[in-house]
């Protein structure tokens, strides 16, 4: 079945489209209206390996010691926060894009982890946390024996 699209011409948009946009860009995305309702947390990666669980998280521009990683439960929660150096007066900008201030971001963690042995490695403006998975949820390899009396690839008869 083919879909009807309304013809619009020139491009104009609706007063619909428009209060979408308006309410989108103050609301669900306040960019430049309200910085302060700017929900900016780290970009963050979570894997897992065979034998642990993978967190990396972006932050440029941090030190190591800005950054606090807990754990609670199953909840991993980053805290840091990303000072202003320089002092320079706010007249004499001539735009101020760069985001200084405290950052929190949580996530849950899927399977059990040993929090105790894990490993937080900051390098180039990636946080590096890697958590060893606990035994119960590590895949482990069960050989398959033949049963009694059956044959064996080799041609010998099990016992």
């Amino acid at each position: 079945m083919a879909d009807i699209i309304r013809w619009e011409p020139m491009g104009i948009t609706s007063l619909r489209q428009a209060m979408d946009r308006l309410f989108e860009d103050s609301f669900v995305r306040p960019s430049g209206l309200f910085p302060a309702l700017r929900a900016e947390t780290p970009a963050v990666d979570m894997y897992q390996t065979e034998k642990e669980v993978v967190v990396k998280a972006s932050l440029p521009g941090m030190k190591g010691e800005d950054v606090d990683i807990s754990v609670t439960g199953d909840m991993l929660t980053i805290k840091g926060e990303h000072k202003e150096e320089q002092e320079i007066k706010e007249e004499d900008y001539f735009r101020k894009e760069m985001r200084y201030g405290s950052f929190v971001r949580s996530l849950q963690i899927p399977v059990p982890v040993k929090v105790d042995k894990a490993e937080a490695v900051f390098e180039e403006g990636v946080l590096t946390l890697t958590m060893p998975k606990t035994e119960a949820v590590q895949p482990k390899a069960i050989k398959v024996k033949a049963g009694k009396g059956k044959e064996l690839k080799s041609g010998k008869t099990a016992k």
